[in-house]
C-alpha cells in the first residue's frame, strides 16, 4: 500500500493563504537543511528533500496550485510517469534562483554567477594609513599621502580600444552581458543565467585593445593627496576622500580614498574620547602649606594653585582644556591632573632635624610608640623617649 502523502502546504510550513514570496523562503529553508549534497547518505533527508520540492514544485505554479486547491492529491494522480525524479513532473517550477542563492555552483551557475557588468558600478575605495602626533591630532594639520591609482588613459579616453575602432556589441549575450541555458539536474530540467563568457558580463567586446592601456581604459600613475587633518580626530578613525579612489566601471562614479589615522604615544599626556589625563608632582611642603605648581597642558603652561594640606593623589579639572569635538571644535573635553605629593629620599642633617621636630609638634609616631609601652602620652613629660625603643 502505497504511503499516504502529506498536505504540501504542511510539508514547507506554510498556511493556504501564502503568497510566493513566502512559499519560496519557506521552501529555501527546507532545501538548505535537507539537500543531498549536503547530507550525503542519509536516506531520510533525501526524502525530506524530494517531499519539499515536490510541494514546491505545485504551489508555486498558479495552475497547478488552484488544482491542488481543489482537488488535492487526487489532482496530479494521473501524472506519474513525467519528468524530475520520483515520477512526478518538475518541468514547470524555477528552481535555479533558490538554488544560485544557497548553493551557487551546485547546477553549474546561479545568481552569484549571472551579475552583469554592464551597468554602472562604483569604483573600489583604497585604503591606506596617515601617521600624525599627539597635538596634530588634537588641533588638526594637514598632511600630503602618496598612493598608486589609475587615471582614464588619453590614448583611448577610457574606451580600452585601439584608436580608429571602438568597442563592439558581444555577440554571444547580445550586449546583455548574461546568457541563459538550461541544464539536467537533479529536478530535471533546470534554467540558469550566468555572466557571459565572452565579454565578462560587460556586454561589450574589444577586438583590438588600447596599446597604452592594453584594453582596460586606464593607467596606473602615483598620485599625492593633501589630507585635511580635523581638530580632534582619534587614533584609528578615518578621513574619506570622496571620488579619489578607482575608477567606475561603464561611466560608475570613482571609489573613494580611505585614510586611517594613527595618532602616536605623548610621554605626558593620555587621551579618553575627548578628555586628557596626566599626573604631576608636587612637593611635600607645597602639599602641606598650599602653593603653586606648573601644570604642562596641550595649550601650554599654566599655574595651579594647590590647596594646604592636598592628599596625594587629589585629581584636579582643567576645564576646557582637553580635546575639540569633531562636530564643533569650540566644544572641547578637560584635561584632568592627579597630584601626586612626592616623599623626599635625601635629606641634609639639618632639614632631619626640622621633620623630627615638625613631627614632634604635630605627628603621631611617638606618642603611638608611647600607647605601645603602655604610657600615658598625654602625661606632663610624655614627650620624652623611652630609651631602647627608638634609641640604641
Amino acid at each position: 500500500m502505497a504511503e499516504q502523502k502529506r498536505d504540501y502546504y504542511e510539508v514547507l510550513g506554510v498556511d493556504k493563504n501564502a503568497d510566493d514570496a513566502a512559499l519560496k523562503k519557506a521552501y529555501r529553508v527546507l532545501a538548505k537543511k535537507y539537500h543531498p549534497d549536503m547530507n550525503p547518505g542519509d536516506a531520510e533527508a533525501e526524502k525530506k528533500f524530494k517531499e519539499a520540492s515536490e510541494a514546491y514544485a505545485v504551489l508555486s505554479d498558479p495552475d497547478k496550485r488552484r488544482q491542488y486547491d481543489q482537488f488535492g492529491h487526487a489532482a496530479f494522480d494521473q501524472g506519474a510517469g513525467g519528468g524530475g525524479f520520483g515520477g512526478f513532473d518538475f518541468s514547470g517550477a524555477d528552481f535555479g534562483d533558490i538554488f544560485g542563492d544557497i548553493f551557487g555552483d551546485f547546477f553549474g551557475g546561479g545568481r552569484s554567477r549571472g551579475r552583469t557588468n554592464n551597468g554602472p558600478m562604483k569604483g573600489s575605495n583604497i585604503r591606506t594609513s596617515v601617521r600624525v602626533t599627539f597635538e596634530e591630532a588634537v588641533f588638526g594639520c594637514e598632511k600630503e599621502i602618496e598612493l598608486n591609482t589609475k587615471d582614464e588613459c588619453k590614448t583611448c579616453h577610457g574606451t580600452g580600444a585601439k584608436p580608429g575602432t571602438s568597442p563592439e556589441t558581444c555577440s554571444k549575450c547580445g550586449g546583455k552581458g548574461q546568457v541563459v541555458f538550461t541544464q539536467q539536474s537533479f529536478f530535471g530540467t533546470v534554467r540558469n543565467v550566468q555572466a557571459c563568457p565572452d565579454c565578462q558580463g560587460t556586454g561589450k567586446v574589444i577586438r583590438e585593445k588600447c596599446p597604452d592601456c592594453h584594453g582596460s581604459g586606464y593607467i596606473p600613475m602615483r598620485k599625492r593627496f593633501a589630507v585635511d587633518i580635523p581638530a580632534g580626530i582619534d587614533n584609528g578613525q578615518c578621513k574619506r576622500l570622496t571620488g579619489q579612489g578607482e575608477p567606475g566601471v561603464n561611466g560608475g562614479p570613482r571609489g573613494d580614498v580611505l585614510v586611517e589615522v594613527i595618532v602616536g604615544r605623548h610621554p605626558i599626556f593620555q587621551r579618553q574620547e575627548y578628555n586628557i589625563y596626566s599626573t604631576v608632582p608636587v612637593s611635600f611642603a607645597v602639599a602641606a602649606l598650599g602653593g603653586d605648581v606648573i601644570i604642562d597642558t596641550v595649550d601650554g603652561k599654566v599655574i595651579y594653585e594647590v590647596k594646604p594640606g592636598t592628599q596625594t593623589d587629589t585629581r584636579v579639572r582643567l576645564k576646557g582644556k582637553g580635546v575639540p569635538s569633531l562636530r564643533n571644535r569650540e566644544v572641547r573635553g578637560d584635561h584632568y591632573v592627579t597630584l601626586v605629593v612626592q616623599v623626599p629620599d635625601k635629606l641634609s642633617h639639618d632639614a632631619k632635624e626640622l621633620l623630627r621636630k615638625f613631627d614632634e609638634e604635630t605627628g603621631d609616631s611617638l606618642n603611638a610608640a608611647k600607647r605601645l609601652s603602655g604610657e600615658d602620652p598625654d602625661k606632663p613629660g610624655g614627650h620624652k623617649k623611652k630609651k631602647g625603643l627608638f634609641n640604641k
